[in-house]
């Protein structure tokens, strides 16, 4: 099930129009779930931190066991060439991905070169300025290392954000904020998180049992480049109850305000605004 329209699709050294099928009942990642993918974005004519999502993809397939067969270098040929398919304008969102095909003699084990690929187009706008959410606790936690490839984003891993979401929603909350194996602050269900006290700025030191993202970690740079006082650190679900404002950060919508986690309300202050245009103006001072 496609989650945009207009959708292209880089499958077999070709791109084709529409959702192609690209995958058979027996392949690995069919069977037994090895699966990765990263997301880049398009919009306004541009694709910030296109090479960082391209290069991830193949750190992922590694952390699978899945050997990388496209350099990060040939994917931005590949996704700029399907870009142009678009009118000028489009909001796209640019998913490489990677699967194993064959197993070893127990079946289990990826087989080495034995690798697919494709890469997917989908016309999905960005979401608006206004746009916001509201959070709430889920009893699913994120993963370790030891029990789960927290070290790549792969799809194996999104039932249990699948899990926090139904939760989240089955209370009319549109997300989670979730912990780690401790039981403190880990991410939402599908993006980083930051809050904001007395002016300075708090993110959840990564601590191997989530991803730290890249647009994450954009925004830790231009908000240290603006001034800002960016901590890295432990933070509890109390630390969010006294916060003065939270946002999300992920690669589908960059800045996303939250406007109340459990009771807890919160303004779109101005330091989640101040994140937006920083990472909008550099975006373009980047083009």
């Amino acid at each position: 099930m496609a989650t945009g329209t207009n959708i292209r699709t880089y499958y077999d050294g070709r791109w084709h129009d529409g959702d192609v099928p690209i995958m058979r009942a027996a392949d690995h990642g069919s069977w037994l779930g090895t699966t990765v993918f990263d997301g880049g974005r398009y919009f306004e004519g541009i694709a910030p931190d296109l090479d960082k999502h391209l290069a991830r993809v193949n750190r992922s397939a590694e952390a699978l066991m899945i050997t990388p067969t496209v350099s990060a270098e040939d994917m931005i040929e590949i996704v700029w060439e399907g870009l142009r398919r678009y009118p000028k304008g489009t909001a796209v969102y640019i998913r490489p991905m990677y699967w194993a095909l064959d197993g070893d003699e127990l079946g289990v084990v990826p087989k080495l070169d034995a690798t697919g690929f494709a890469l997917c187009l989908e016309e999905i706008p960005m979401a608006p300025p206004e746009a916001s959410t509201t959070l709430t606790t889920t009893r699913f936690r994120r993963p370790v290392l030891e029990n789960a490839v927290t070290n790549a984003k792969a799809g194996c891993l999104y039932p249990n954000n699948a899990r926090m979401l139904s939760e989240a929603r089955s209370k009319g909350y549109g997300n989670a904020l979730v912990a780690d194996a401790m039981g403190n602050v880990a991410e939402s269900a599908t993006a980083n998180v930051f809050m904001v006290k007395d002016g300075e700025i708090f993110t959840p030191i990564p601590n191997g049992t989530f991803l730290a993202g890249i647009t994450r970690s954009r925004h830790i740079e231009n908000l240290r480049a603006d001034g800002a006082r960016v901590h890295e650190t432990v933070l509890t679900f109390d630390d969010f109850r006294s916060a003065d404002e939270v946002f999300l950060s992920g690669n589908m919508s960059k800045v996303t305000p939250v406007k109340e986690f459990d009771g807890t309300h919160y303004q779109v202050g101005p330091v989640t605004k101040r994140v937006r245009e920083l990472y909008w103006d550099w975006a373009h001072s980047k083009a």
